[in-house]
């Protein structure tokens, strides 16, 4: 009994670190056969000896990757690991903009068939932040130990688990607590995401490749908004189910990081992670030298890393994420995207609402492309600078609006202000405050605090998300729309002033050299290059 035991244990073993370990490169030698780039490249080999032994040894497996003369051979882009890598990161992304819009197209739905009191429904999307707040906490931990791909694949699971909760739902405490579970998934992946992207992207494209999670988030959104116009909230919900799929898959073709398996004295595997992610035609002795030297073995307790938040670096990329967080939610869009089709009601344009919401969600897709292209040539900070300006523009314009509509004054023929407002809101917010905090996230802290500091800085997120969420509604009846709109609008000025005096630029530089910005006590000014 025991000996079946301890082969059930070891098998259980074999599972683990066939699972974790990166996908294997393989090569094809004059004979025709397969051989393992592991098998060639020792990484010991790498770090040990001379700069030029070192160099020999890499080139002399580019060689044999590239120069077999017999065989088939497939030579890839050399992004290619890299983009499939963010693009597989990024599904799940999509996972989570589904599950923030569900409540738009549902809400009349689910009032009436369970019966459910707007106080009731306003939990619903509530309950979503206040999950992920918690998540957030406990996906810090998670992160740690069970490293960046399985954390995700996890709340994936979890996603599979509550849709199809939410789709069988018989009441309305059935709804909220697949909600609760599934906003602690969504706060376990929106820690995950952007610290994995950052860890595996090159400097020159983690700007363009890191904001695809946000791009298929709002993909997530617009598929929402589209589906839930012609479908119930149940088969909607079977929908977002459907979206959890792919990344079951997708998960076994990358690998774990190569900065995790570093801080876990996982040596070959973050040399085989590195190489599958840079290609095998790339020389990756300097940046896994530096890898190795400064990551190794670096799994510092919970108090240690609190204790070292108050150092100055620390605190000032914690500051510069909280910071972020807080302008992001704080400007309103959570608002906006959560109760759309109830703010182009209270307008009273004539425009459909329901057409309206797909508008908002059309413009919110295409937007994030455009960052994409913009982000690591204009820099973060200009397209932050643009994203407050045009928030600041949009929405003490809606709260004029809402105001002479307050006061009956006859703008009924104005009632396109209201989608247009909201059209150039969310691009101006997509360009810049949409993506770029979490895309910060991921460079701004180093690997010995990363996983407790955007831990803190993901459940702060979602705890302004929760506020924002759960008293819309309540400043609405306090202050009326324009009320909640000018307040929005305040704040997006004092973050025009946030970003001006505290946030680095950090296009286009390695996650060392942002590392040194943070250790610096000056501001970083912005210089544009095409």
């Amino acid at each position: 009994m025991d000996s079946d035991g301890a082969n059930r244990s070891k098998f259980w073993d074999n599972v683990v670190q066939k699972f974790t370990a990166p996908p294997s490169v393989y090569t094809v030698n004059p004979q025709g056969n397969q051989k393992k780039d592991t098998e060639v490249e020792d990484p010991n080999t790498v770090i040990a000896g001379t700069v030029s032994e070192n160099r020999t040894h890499e080139n002399n497996v580019r060689s044999r990757a590239t120069h077999a003369s017999y065989g088939i051979s497939f030579k890839k882009p050399r992004l290619f690991n890299q983009v499939l890598a963010s693009i597989s990161i990024a599904c799940v992304s999509a996972v989570t903009g589904f599950i923030s819009a569900f409540t738009a197209p549902a809400t009349d739905g689910i009032k009436m068939e369970l019966k459910v009191s707007d106080e009731e429904f306003s939990w619903v999307g509530s309950l979503v932040p206040l999950g992920a707040l918690v998540g957030a906490l406990v996906g810090g931990q998670l992160i740690n130990f069970f490293g960046r791909k399985r954390t995700i694949l996890i709340a994936n699971v979890l996603f599979l688990i509550c849709w199809g909760s939410i789709a069988i739902a018989s009441s309305v405490e059935f709804l909220f607590v697949a909600r609760g579970i599934s906003g602690f998934a969504v706060g376990i992946a929106s820690l995950t995401m952007p610290l994995y992207i950052g860890e595996t992207i090159e400097p020159h494209v983690r700007g363009t490749l890191g904001l695809l999670p946000t791009a298929f988030g709002n993909i997530g959104i617009l598929l929402c908004f589209l589906l839930g116009t012609y479908l119930s909230w149940r088969t909607l919900a079977w929908c977002g189910a459907l979206l959890s799929i792919p990344f079951l898959f997708l998960v076994f073709l990358i690998p774990e990081t190569p900065r995790w398996y570093a801080s876990r004295n996982r040596d070959r595997e973050a040399h085989d992670a590195l190489r599958w992610l840079r290609g095998p035609n790339e020389d990756i002795h300097e940046e896994y030298s530096n890898l190795f030297n400064k990551e190794k073995g670096v799994t510092p307790s919970v108090c240690r890393v609190i204790m070292e938040l108050r150092e100055h670096a620390h605190l000032k990329a914690l500051i510069i994420a909280l910071g972020l967080m807080f302008f992001q939610q704080f400007t309103g869009i959570t608002a906006v995207i959560y109760y759309a089709t109830d703010v182009f009601n209270m307008s009273g344009s004539e425009i459909d609402s329901s057409l309206s919401t797909i508008i908002v969600g059309l413009v919110n897709f295409a937007s994030t492309f455009i960052a994409s292209v913009l982000v690591d040539k204009a820099g973060r900070k200009v397209l932050l600078y643009v994203s407050s300006l045009s928030m600041i523009l949009t929405l003490i314009t809606l709260g004029t609006y809402f105001y002479f509509l307050h006061l009956k004054f006859p703008i009924t023929q104005y009632g396109w202000v209201p989608l247009f407002s909201l059209i150039v809101y969310v691009l101006g917010f997509s360009l810049g405050f949409g993506p770029i905090p979490w895309l910060m996230l991921g460079e701004i802290f180093p690997i010995r605090v990363k996983g407790i500091a955007a831990s803190f800085a993901t459940a702060f997120h979602w705890l302004c998300t929760f506020v924002v969420t759960k008293s819309f509604v309540n400043i609405i009846q306090g202050v009326g729309p324009y009320g909640a709109f000018w307040i929005f609008g305040i704040l997006s000025i004092a973050s025009v002033v946030f970003v001006s005096l505290i946030v680095p630029e950090t296009k286009n530089k390695s996650l060392d050299e942002i590392e040194a910005i943070m250790n610096t006590r000056k501001g970083t000014p912005y210089v544009f290059k095409p």
